[in-house]
């Protein structure tokens, strides 16, 4: 069950005024992230792993995990057999913790919104699990995201049910689809990602997942 530390830190993050205090608060949540967030009933991992495995077959596919926190999602994708993974996340302490998993190739300290230095079409998917939603990473993150997914890849990402219809979200991705940049390909069910808060509990969420360029049913590698 969800603690009252749990709770304090979701306000924080929330509450967070710009990338500094956002940065602030999650070097200072690293150390007791993975079990508050356990403690919350956390979904977004496994909800996306579940797409991974279902969208891109290729265990050597290059997968860049943006926002990759504490590296939660690189340890399932790991277990699964993933084998080339790679992280960026803007607070160094919760990079620490994903390097302590030894499970991605690469992490980097970078801010989502912000100019990536990958090359264009780098990765065969682009994954990202609470990220976009509301004081966190903007819409406008998708540009980048978009170029450097391989043609044929995917973008699969969690965004918050209020966000996706308020912040810009929906109309980010639309502005995408109709440059012929990426086209739907699912869209799960809306779910309550953490079910045990107090404060976000009744808060839902989506996952999504757009192919990039041509259509295509899986990642060739």
């Amino acid at each position: 069950m969800p603690t009252l530390e749990s709770e304090k830190w979701l306000q924080r993050v929330f509450a967070a005024s710009g990338t500094e205090a956002l940065i602030s608060a999650y070097d200072d949540w690293a150390g007791t992230y993975d079990a508050d967030m356990l403690s919350l009933g956390y979904l977004h991992p496994a909800v996306v792993a579940g797409l991974v495995g279902r969208y891109v077959p290729n265990l050597d596919a290059p997968i860049l995990d943006a926002g990759v926190g504490t590296g939660i999602l690189g340890e399932i994708l790991s277990v699964m057999g993933y084998s080339n993974l790679v992280g960026v996340d803007i607070s160094e302490q919760m990079l620490a913790r994903a390097r302590d998993r030894n499970v991605y190739r690469e992490l980097r300290n970078r801010v989502l919104g912000e100019v990536l230095d990958f090359a264009d079409a780098r990765f065969g998917a682009i994954i990202s699990t609470g990220v976009f939603t509301v004081g966190h990473a903007p819409p406008s993150a998708f540009d980048e995201l978009a170029r450097i997914v391989r043609p044929k890849g995917y973008l699969i990402f969690t965004v918050g049910t209020l966000a996706w219809e308020h912040c810009g979200f929906q109309e980010k991705i639309k502005v995408l689809e109709a440059d012929g940049r990426c086209h739907a390909v699912e869209a799960t069910k809306p779910y309550r990602p953490m079910p045990f808060a107090q404060t976000e509990g009744a808060l839902t969420a989506q996952a999504f997942v757009y192919g990039v360029g041509a259509r295509s049913k899986s990642v060739t590698g």
